[in-house]
């Protein structure tokens, strides 16, 4: 068999404007090249400490138990459903997208029973839909409530604090998906009374995909104490990983990706050196510029207004445009990447995202101007430079 030895890695540049992986910050790369250590050295303990500690104050929880699981966020994902199920467990679900889709998948593997509570996508969850399915179960008969706080799929966030309070008054645990939200938008895991949390870290966080940050509560911890039957993952079991990242223990469980913990770091580093509140009005503006010049282009927000991302644009495409072919345009020309709809928004939507370091003017004036030519390339009528305009008013009001 003749093999062909692939010549040195040079990957094109692109400016990564979709929904995921984002830009990723200069001092997150040279983290990434620092020399290794070993994963039971003193000084990488002491950095899986900082690294705990910074997870806490952007998660924004006192929770013991606030690691970084190796793989990623949907690693996360999986890691807090099979600790918390167990077979015959009942756990409501709020679909409006593609991941809660995959929440209901994961329980269903577990052996629970998945109870859907499905909603349009780019909609949110009305409290009374949720209400209603717990009461059908009766009070302390459901497990968990699950749901994704910033549906990638469609730009959306959830009401989280009314749909958890209603979870804990009818005795349910609440796992958050906060994927794409953490580090963009305000999370309050304490506040909102989550107790298995868990994100990604190429999205708002700015670092390489490969880790998922996940917090559990002391409630959530109770449950996994106590059940009756070994969860089923042994990697992603939460009693072995916890082990290895509990100060004073460190049971070697397996080997840490130790390159990615000195990313995430730094990463880490980055967001609270600007400040979170700092941090949500800049991923705010630059949206609202964005969308000021999408809206000069004929595009229309897919969710509704209150319950929008800023970090992650889902618009409509224009009637009788070729959607795939901006992209591809996009892609060829000036090197952005943007995304494309999932599901049954397959053709009509981009998702454009404005995650943590893509979240620059700079960037919002460039993937206007991009789209503009696209546009004006498949024949759309429309005056030349008023994408741009509208933004720049938006960035002078500012």
């Amino acid at each position: 068999m003749e093999f062909h030895l692939p010549g040195e890695l040079a990957p094109p540049s692109r400016l990564l404007l979709g929904p995921g992986p984002s830009p990723v910050h200069p001092r997150v790369l040279r983290a990434l090249s620092t020399p290794l250590v070993g994963h039971l050295d003193p000084r990488f303990l002491e950095i899986m400490n900082e690294v705990q500690g910074m997870l806490r104050a952007v998660f924004r929880t006192e929770n013991g138990f606030t690691i970084a699981i190796s793989g990623t966020g949907s690693a996360g994902m999986e890691a807090a459903l099979v600790n918390l199920v167990e077979p015959g467990d009942a756990v409501v679900v709020v679909v409006a997208g593609v991941f809660g889709t995959r929440m209901a998948d994961i329980v269903a593997r577990a052996g629970g029973r998945a109870i859907k509570v499905a909603v349009p996508w780019g909609e949110v969850c009305d409290p009374g839909r949720l209400e209603e399915a717990l009461a059908r179960e009766g009070k302390g008969n459901v497990k968990a409530v699950a749901l994704v706080h910033a549906e990638t799929s469609t730009g959306a966030h959830q009401p989280v604090d009314e749909l958890s309070q209603l979870a804990r008054a009818h005795g349910a645990l609440v796992v958050l998906d906060t994927v794409t939200s953490l580090g963009g938008v305000p999370v309050e895991v304490d506040g909102w009374g989550v107790d298995a949390c868990y994100s990604g870290t190429q999205k708002c966080l700015s670092c390489p995909p490969g880790l998922a940050p996940l917090t559990l509560s002391a409630r959530a911890l109770d449950a996994i104490r106590a059940r009756k039957t070994p969860v089923q993952s042994w990697y992603l079991d939460a009693g072995l990983v916890a082990d290895y990242w509990a100060e004073g223990k460190r049971v070697y469980h397996h080997t840490a990706p130790i390159s990615m913990v000195y990313a995430l770091r730094e990463a880490l580093r980055l967001v609270l050196e600007e400040g979170l509140p700092a941090r949500f009005a800049r991923h705010r503006l630059h949206s609202t510029a964005l969308l000021a010049g999408v809206a000069a282009l004929g595009c229309a927000p897919q969710a509704a207004e209150g319950h929008r991302l800023p970090m992650l644009n889902c618009v409509r495409v224009p009637p009788g445009v070729d959607e795939a072919a901006v992209r591809r345009a996009l892609l060829s020309g000036p090197g952005i990447e943007i995304g494309g709809g999932l599901g049954p928004l397959a053709g009509q939507v981009w998702r454009i995202g404005l995650m943590g370091e893509g979240a620059r003017q700079e960037n919002v004036l460039a993937v206007l101007a991009a789209l503009e030519l696209a546009l004006l390339r498949q024949g759309r009528e429309l005056r030349p430079g008023a994408a741009l305009s509208a933004a720049m008013e938006v960035y002078a009001r500012a």
